[in-house]
C-alpha cells in the first residue's frame, strides 16, 4: 500500500521551500558548523544555523562560507530572548562552589554572561538575506515579522505545544516545527518556567498540531527521528517534512568532540537526561556524571538562563579541552544511538529513499 498523500505533502513542502528531499538540519547552536550544513544543502536538504551566540558578523560570515559552496537552502535560527534573569548572589554561590568540584573556581562575575544583542542579530540575519529563518523560545515580535513577509523570507516557529503551535500560525509563521520532548539540546517551549512541565512525546504531539493548524501551515516533526522508520512514521502522522539534529552529530562534518560522538553512538534512550544544569534553560544531554550529580535532589538547582551558562562555561571548557565527556555540554536526543558515522549527505539521501520505500 502506497502512502499517497503523506509523499504528497513531502512534495508540496519540497517545492515551497526549494528542496529535494524534505530533511532539514536542526539549526544546533555551537554544533552547526557551514561544513555540516553545506553537506545537508548539497544533498538536497535544508542546512541550518544556531545563530544564538554568533554576532552580527560571526552570522555574515556563516552565510558567506555556505554560499562559496553551495547553492542550497539553509535557515537561520535565533532564540526569542526572555525577560531579564533575576539574580540571587547567595544562590550563586552555592552554584559556584557546586561547579567547581567539576571544573576551575568560578569567579562571581562570571554570572553576569549577557547574550548577544537580539535586535542586532535580526538586522544581520535581514541583510544576510536568507530564504528561510526560524525561531525557538517564542515567536517574533510584529516589526521583524512584517520585515520578513516584505523580503518574501518564510518563517518556521519551533513549537512545543498545540497552544504554542496556534500562537505561533496567528504570529504569522509559514510553518511550525513540532519539537517532541525526545530532542536533544534545548527545549523551545515559550515560558521558560514551564518547560519542564508539558513534556509531550513528539507522537502524541505531531498529530495533535496537525489537526490544530494542519490546514493553515504545514508541520515539520522533530525529537528522536535519526532514521527512515522515524521520517516515514511522522510523515504518516501528518508531517511534511523532518528535522533531524542528534542524528548529524557523528557525520563528519559535524566535528564534534570525539568523546562526545562516542558517547552519542552507545546512548539508549533512557541514557539521556533532561536538565537545566548547563544553561538554566531545560535541555536534553547524556546523563554524564555531571548531569547526574546537578539534577540530584541535594544540588543546588541551577541559576536561570544566561547566568548558569556563564558560571559553567569554565568548566564546559575545560571539558572540551580534555575530551572528558562527564564535564562537557554533550546535547543528545532520545535516538541518538541510531545516529551514523557517515557523510551527511549520504545519510539524508539513504534514509530518505528507505522512508519513501516504506511509503
Amino acid at each position: 500500500m502506497t502512502n499517497h498523500s503523506a509523499l504528497q505533502r513531502a512534495e508540496a513542502f519540497c517545492t515551497a521551500y526549494g528542496l529535494r528531499l524534505p530533511v532539514l538540519m536542526a539549526p544546533m547552536a555551537g554544533a552547526c558548523p557551514a561544513s555540516l550544513a553545506i553537506a545537508v544543502a548539497q544533498a538536497g536538504g535544508l542546512g541550518g544555523c544556531g545563530a544564538l551566540l554568533m554576532k552580527p558578523d560571526a552570522i555574515r560570515a556563516w552565510v558567506a562560507d555556505v554560499r562559496a559552496a553551495t547553492n542550497g537552502g539553509f535557515q537561520l535560527n535565533l532564540w526569542i530572548p526572555d525577560p531579564p534573569p533575576a539574580r540571587d548572589p547567595t544562590h550563586e554561590a552555592k552554584v559556584r562552589t557546586f561547579l567547581g568540584q567539576w571544573g576551575p573556581e568560578v569567579p562571581p562575575e562570571a554570572g553576569d554572561a549577557t547574550p548577544v544583542d537580539f535586535a542586532s542579530q535580526c538586522d544581520a540575519i535581514l541583510d544576510a538575506g536568507p530564504a528561510i529563518v526560524s525561531s525557538i523560545m517564542g515567536v517574533y515580535p510584529e516589526p521583524f515579522v512584517a520585515r520578513l513577509k516584505e523580503r518574501g523570507i518564510k518563517w518556521l516557529a519551533n513549537v512545543t505545544t498545540v497552544g504554542e503551535a496556534r500562537a505561533a500560525v496567528d504570529a504569522g509563521a509559514d510553518a511550525v516545527v513540532a519539537q517532541g520532548m525526545e530532542a536533544g539540546g534545548h527545549r523551545g517551549a515559550f515560558e521558560a518556567s514551564r518547560a519542564g512541565e508539558a513534556l509531550v512525546g513528539l507522537f502524541a504531539l505531531l498529530p495533535a498540531v496537525v489537526d490544530a493548524v494542519g490546514d493553515r501551515v504545514p508541520v515539520v516533526a522533530t525529537g528522536g527521528i535519526a532514521d527512515a522508520r522515524g521520517i516515514a512514521a511522522a510523515l504518516v502522522l501528518g508531517a511534511s517534512a523532518v528535522q533531524i539534529g542528534t542524528g548529524l552529530l557523528r557525520t563528519p562534518e559535524a566535528k564534534l568532540a570525539p568523546a562526545w560522538a562516542d558517547a552519542i553512538a552507545t546512548a539508549q534512550p533512557e541514557d539521556t537526561a533532561a536538565t537545566r544544569a548547563f544553561s538554566g534553560r531545560l535541555g536534553r544531554s547524556i546523563a554524564t556524571a555531571y548531569v547526574r550529580a546537578a539534577n540530584a535532589p541535594d544540588a543546588p538547582s541551577p541559576a536561570p538562563y544566561p547566568v548558569q551558562r556563564g558560571l559553567s562555561q569554565a568548566m564546559r571548557d575545560q571539558g572540551t579541552k580534555a575530551n572528558d565527556i562527564d564535564r562537557m555540554q554533550a546535547w543528545a536526543g532520545q535516538s541518538a544511538r541510531l545516529a551514523p558515522a557517515e557523510p551527511a549527505g549520504d545519510y539524508i539521501q539513504r534514509i530518505w529513499t528507505e522512508a519513501r520505500g516504506m511509503l
